[in-house]
């Protein structure tokens, strides 16, 4: 499929690879992006032979935030119409945050506004050390909302009653810091090299059991979803049961025993 906004590739191991590529805007929103990274997400991440989402940008950023021109057209909206339009961007982020693959972030040059929501949604990030990011929202008069739930969950919310009221800049070891980044690298350069190695790890992983954890972590981490829990003793443990007796959950046991690799990595084969 064609994407006006996006570049999209998938390589022979399932790699699916999500390029931002408005460059000569700095890969800022719009509503076409919105639009066009919530049918990536509905439709092509979810595909039985994508194992890895991969999210990052074409050109000199990753993400600079809302496109001028469609804030601009904000400006005029009426509030149903502002509603729709925050509405669309919001079920955006939950849809990412959502994606039961692995999502890995690959940042570079500046995350600003949505672009550190788009950060706040990926499972593991990797960035060169002369990222800058910044939740500068409040210099414009509005406030990080559609993204502020995913952001909050990663940096919690003492860093984000520092960086959502200052919209200070910071650096990406400081991004590290406050949990926004798992891994800084030294240059844009060292970054293709540190995805590789992580992208090895994660493809030894049994898909089943990567979308039951990362559904794990929303369940127990999201307070509103472990309160729906009624029982949380008993939902960890039928998790793990559900999984031991699974198609995965016995091949892997079986590889482990068998000293073999299992069926779900290149060139092993099922016992």
């Amino acid at each position: 499929m064609t994407y006006r906004t996006l570049k999209v590739q998938q390589d022979s191991r399932g790699v699916l690879s999500i390029h931002l590529n408005r460059p000569d805007l700095r890969n800022a929103f719009n509503e076409e992006v919105i639009s066009e990274l919530t049918q990536v997400f509905a439709q092509e991440t979810v595909k039985k032979d994508v194992r890895i989402i991969v999210l990052r940008g074409e050109g000199p950023v990753f993400c600079a935030g809302g496109d001028l021109n469609w804030m601009k057209k904000a400006v005029n909206y009426s509030y149903e119409e502002n509603l729709d339009d925050t509405l669309r961007l919001s079920s955006l982020f939950a849809l990412m945050n959502e994606c039961p693959k692995p999502v890995i972030g690959v940042i570079h040059g500046a995350a600003i506004g949505g672009g550190v929501g788009l950060v706040s949604v990926c499972d593991f990030v990797i960035a060169s050390s002369e990222t800058l990011f910044s939740l500068s929202e409040v210099r414009l008069g509005i406030v990080p909302a559609c993204i502020g739930p995913f952001v909050l969950a990663k940096i919690g919310p003492s860093q984000a009653r520092r960086y959502f009221l200052s919209a200070e800049r910071f650096s990406a070891s400081r991004a590290q810091e406050i949990g926004l980044v798992h891994e800084v690298v030294p240059s844009e350069a060292d970054l293709q090299a540190s995805l590789d190695s992580h992208l090895t790890h994660m493809l030894q992983a049994s898909p089943n059991a990567v979308a039951v954890a990362k559904q794990l972590i929303l369940d127990l981490s999201w307070p509103e979803r472990r309160n729906e829990l009624k029982d949380y003793l008993s939902y960890i443990s039928r998790t793990l049961s559900d999984l031991r007796v699974s198609e995965e959950g016995q091949e892997g046991l079986r590889a482990f025993l068998e000293k073999r690799k299992p069926g779900w990595i290149s060139g092993g084969k099922k016992g």
